[in-house]
């Protein structure tokens, strides 16, 4: 009795010490020093953006781990609503998901937080992390007061904000600032009602202390109407800017103040069909130490950029419709393997300059291995999956695929155009006459194709979501079959739709159990096939390359580790994380043909990306690379690399 007492009474004595802690911790903006005051003191923020979205879990502590040791003191985090609430009124903060652990993760390792969560974020994620249950409402104005949008984002916004205010630095945390909103002056609206709304509900949620700050790109038009009263102001440009004319510009809007470039761009995004994007590394270390010279704080975009698994892909639309690829490497200083690259120990060199880098070494890459061949067999067609669901109205398949399904109204003997007269194919319609693969049809690029058949006769449309744009002012991209298709002078009607939830079949074994075990009939178009990776003993990360195949995704186990395209490129490997391999149990691997497979059906885990080995030329001679990944050479297994 006598110990519960003291330890009462100790605690009771603890606690004043406790909270003149927690209310010593102070971050503010010093507007007569021009900078920014954490506890009292002038502080100057080196940060790189990370996406725990992008990345497994079981290496979010890695990652951060090499972003601290890097030198850096700050994180920059997005925050993506439509991975939180996939189902409208429904959150998922477990697992992959757990944001709170991701933030406790990074305070433990010594890294401040510079949140951003939207509700809008762009990041070239799906629909820029908007929720795709929106577009439910055929009339709603995202990013606007619209009451349609406006709700939704308000109650998702009280949920998520009520997490993040413990998390706040001066409530012990490790949270400095908080974005409102992203680049909003980027958008049409130009709703100045909306981001007052915003700002009136950030407040509310988090209190008066926290810094609230916006980012703009930069030109006036921008940072007009991106800008408002009460959230300070920040700007964002790469290495082809003029650095003090864009501070000059940040100066128009935010006259006092630290200076602020909140994404500075390391690399760049690669689209599917586009030549792969980098940035120079001697650029990007320069102007970071011209920036830090000048007493700016900066956050780099990315520092690592992870992968779009699944369907997470964004997309642009400028003059066409251009879908962002799987990997979200972006050329960052830690490679989308989580790798410290050339640029990466650039970046540190130049940082040593302003602040002292922790002491000790650098976290080694990840192992990799390289497991070799697995040949597939084929499973089923897609169109002929068990359990296919008739879906009357308002079909509800926000991601991946849709299948269309009616009769010729006649007899076409010969090629006869099938048109998509208003572009209303979002994104790809694979066409199929009684199974039998006549082509396809692509969004904005090829609007005809021409089918023959005998009247009713069975004509299948199965339309992939390619991502849904993520940036500008097409972001209400509403997928699948939007318009009518004309087959010749007919117009097609009595259409059937399937949602086709491949995933829920990958997880469950369906399509094994699907497979009768003959020999499938040989023939393009859509097509599942499926094999196993024998235990190893190890569960290291590895690269898997599809030479030969056309386009499709790809499963191992139950994750889906997002589409592949070798032939449209530029990316032609696809990473997959140690953490989704078992060591000790065989591993299900199950690919979606879209197109064409080749006849060998075998893909290659290597222990790097296929574009690595382009840049290791000096260890593999050049003229040897392509028979090195020929799936005929016997010798193409790859050697372990853990470097």
């Amino acid at each position: 009795m006598k110990s519960q007492t003291t330890f009462v009474l100790l605690s009771l004595c603890l606690l004043p010490i406790i909270f003149v802690l927690a209310d010593s911790r102070s971050f503010s903006i010093d507007y007569k020093n021009n900078c920014f005051q954490k506890d009292g003191k002038p502080f100057q923020y080196i940060s790189g953006s990370i996406h725990y979205s992008r990345i497994p879990r079981e290496y979010w502590k890695d990652r951060l781990l090499k972003m601290y040791m890097t030198g850096l003191n700050a994180i920059q985090v997005y925050v993506p609503w439509n991975f939180h609430g996939t189902v409208q009124g429904v959150f998922n903060f477990a697992g992959d998901r757990d944001l709170e652990y991701f933030l406790n993760l990074a305070n433990q390792t010594g890294l401040l937080v510079i949140l951003r969560p939207g509700p809008y974020i762009c990041a070239e994620w799906e629909m820029g992390g908007l929720p795709a249950w929106l577009l439910q409402k055929p009339n709603i104005i995202l990013r606007s007061a619209d009451t349609d949008y406006l709700k939704p984002a308000s109650e998702w916004l009280a949920v998520l904000l009520t997490k993040m205010r413990p998390w706040l630095y001066q409530n012990g945390g490790n949270i400095i600032s908080v974005q409102v909103e992203n680049e909003y002056g980027s958008y049409f609206a130009c709703d100045y009602n909306y981001m007052r709304h915003l700002h009136t509900l950030f407040r509310l949620f988090l209190g008066e202390d926290v810094i609230l700050f916006t980012t703009d790109g930069n030109t006036d038009k921008e940072m007009i109407c991106g800008t408002l009263e009460g959230l300070y102001a920040t700007i964002d440009f790469g290495t082809d800017t003029n650095i003090t004319a864009a501070f000059i510009r940040q100066r128009r809007f935010e006259p006092k103040g630290p200076l602020v470039n909140s994404e500075f761009y390391t690399g760049w995004l690669d689209h599917w069909g586009d030549k792969h994007a980098s940035v120079d590394t001697v650029k990007v270390s320069k102007m970071l130490g011209e920036m830090l010279s000048m007493g700016a704080s900066v956050n780099m975009y990315m520092f690592e950029g992870g992968t779009n698994f699944g369907y997470w892909n964004g997309a642009d639309h400028d003059s066409r419709f251009r879908s962002v690829v799987t990997s979200y490497d972006y050329n960052a200083p830690l490679s989308e393997a989580g790798d410290p690259t050339d640029k990466l120990l650039a970046i540190r060199d130049v940082i040593k300059n302003f602040r002292d880098i922790p002491v000790g070494p650098m976290p080694p890459a990840t192992p990799k291995f390289a497991y070799g061949f697995v040949t597939l067999q084929k499973v089923c067609k897609t169109l002929f999956i068990s359990g296919l669901s008739l879906c009357y109205v308002n079909c509800v398949q926000y991601y991946g695929f849709m299948l269309y399904r009616t009769t010729l109204p006649r007899n076409v003997p010969e090629p006869t155009p099938l048109i998509s007269p208003l572009n209303g194919i979002h994104d790809r319609a694979y066409v199929s006459v009684n199974g039998v693969y006549q082509g396809l049809m692509e969004r904005d690029t090829a609007l005809v194709m021409n089918v023959t058949g005998q009247q009713g006769d069975q004509l299948d449309i199965l339309v992939e979501n390619m991502g849904r744009v993520n940036f500008g002012s097409y972001i209400n991209d509403k997928k699948g079959l939007l318009g009518n298709l004309i087959l010749g002078n007919d117009v097609l009607t009595d259409w059937s739709i399937y949602p086709l939830d491949i995933d829920t079949a990958v997880a469950n074994g369906w399509l094994q159990a699907a497979h009768s075990g003959s020999a499938m009939e040989a023939g393009d178009g859509p097509m599942i096939y499926s094999g196993t990776l024998k235990s190893t003993g190890l569960a290291w990360d590895t690269f898997v390359k599809l030479n030969g195949w056309t386009k499709g995704q790809v499963w191992v186990n139950e994750v889906n580790l997002g589409r592949y395209w070798p032939q449209r490129g530029p990316q032609q490997t696809l990473y997959v994380p140690g953490p989704f391999l078992s060591a000790t149990q065989p591993n299900n691997i199950t690919v979606l043909e879209l197109e064409r497979a080749p006849s060998h059906r075998r893909i290659l885990f290597m222990d790097r990306p296929h574009n690595a080995i382009w840049s290791l030329s000096f260890l593999i001679p050049k003229k040897d690379i392509d028979h090195y990944l020929e799936p005929n050479n016997p010798s193409s297994h790859m050697k372990t690399c853990c470097c």
